[in-house]
């Protein structure tokens, strides 16, 4: 027999607020000191998003970044507000 369950908006936003604190938590308990500007791939691993995402972000102006020779760089302060606001 299968038994069903159903997910509402606030299970998943509850979930999405247990995940972030853990997160932070991680972030908070690392026992080395954080980079300052992270690159595209540890950006994308971090936020959980694909490539595309990651570029809807830069051309909504939801994330900022810098360019540098061939590499995009962002700050991993403003990372931390977007994963707090979301």
């Amino acid at each position: 027999m299968v038994t069903l369950s159903l997910l509402t908006k606030e299970d998943l936003q509850d979930f999405k607020k247990e995940l972030l604190q853990e997160i932070t938590t991680l972030f908070e308990n690392k026992g080395g000191t954080q980079k300052k500007w992270l690159r595209t791939s540890e950006v994308k691993k971090l936020l959980n998003v694909s490539s595309g995402t990651l570029q809807n972000h830069r051309i909504n102006g939801t994330l900022t970044y810098k360019k540098l020779g061939g590499s995009l760089y962002y700050s991993y302060d403003e990372i931390q507000k977007l994963m707090q606001s979301e």
